[in-house]
């Protein structure tokens, strides 16, 4: 699923377990960008770089899934 952009603080669902994970950085490398993303629940080791994907209707993270619906807010 594509959001706008991807912010600190959003909660992403691991696909392949269903785990939740925290978006705690967002940076940009010289042509990509990434976000850090930390296990709910987990301790500090349980840490993740993931590359973002860009396309025609937003922003997502490959094998996640946002799980915020924005409407509720």
């Amino acid at each position: 699923m594509a959001v706008s952009s991807i912010l600190l603080g959003q909660i992403w669902q691991l696909q392949a377990t269903g785990d939740n994970w925290l978006v705690t950085k967002v940076y940009t490398e010289v042509f990509a960008s990434y976000a850090v993303l930390r296990k709910v629940g987990g301790g500090n080791d349980d840490l993740r770089r993931v590359k973002v994907e860009r396309g025609a209707d937003g922003v997502g993270l490959p094998g996640y899934v946002f799980t915020q619906d924005a409407n509720a807010f």
